[in-house]
């Protein structure tokens, strides 16, 4: 019975925070969240990073790094649909029958039923995280990143597509496919596998800082 009223309260604020979000919009900002959340918005990112990485750890070693954050958030986006939207099946704000009438969305929108946890989040959460143990030097990246993964978050809940749970619960599962596959590649022996080898050459070289960033 505690457990069912935790959760029940739970839901409610969930509910309570979304409409509160979603609620407060307009014309520009829906066109402002709609190109957050396209994932070709954020290339240019990504081909900047890229760059980064070549310069400063050489072609061989940057190619890894870039190759394991693919295979990152691939992990990420598929636990996040196979094991949590389809196990768990919580409908997205604007499918919810509860929530009719009161969802703000992009010209009606939605995208499939179920929402949690969030992909969007779990994705660009995963991303930041695994580059971060190679960027952990520089200032720059860590907010940069930290203000990309919020904002993409935000958008999610703006465009009624998904609760903040949903949205944070995206977080903590591409913390956490990140996190596992960094400690994965850096405990394998050297010499046991080219890939998990040349990651841990990396670890063990240096981090990016702000004057690698800028020179």
């Amino acid at each position: 019975m505690l457990l069912t009223s935790i959760l029940d309260t739970i839901r409610s604020v969930d509910k309570e925070v979304f409409l509160a979000i979603n609620q407060w919009n307009s014309p520009f900002f829906d066109q402002v969240m709609v190109y957050i959340s396209k994932t070709y918005t954020w290339f240019p990112v990504y081909a900047l990073l890229i760059f980064l990485l070549f310069r400063n750890f050489g072609w061989k070693k940057a190619l890894w790094i870039v190759i394991a954050t693919l295979a990152v958030v691939s992990i990420a986006d598929l636990v996040s649909v196979h094991l949590f939207k389809n196990v768990f099946q919580r409908l997205r704000p604007c499918h919810n029958p509860e929530l009719a009438g009161l969802v703000h969305t992009d010209d009606g929108r939605c995208g499939g039923y179920y929402g949690f946890v969030s992909s969007h989040a779990a994705n660009f959460m995963s991303i930041a995280t695994f580059l971060f143990f190679f960027f952990r030097k520089s200032y720059l990246y860590i907010l940069f990143a930290a203000i990309v993964v919020l904002v993409v978050g935000y958008s999610r809940i703006y465009l009624g597509r998904h609760y903040p749970a949903d949205v944070f619960g995206g977080y903590l599962l591409g913390a956490v496919v990140a996190f596992s596959v960094y400690r994965f590649f850096a405990k394998v022996e050297a010499g046991t596998c080219p890939i998990v080898c040349r990651i841990r050459n990396v670890k063990n070289s240096k981090s990016l800082s702000d004057k690698d960033l800028i020179e």
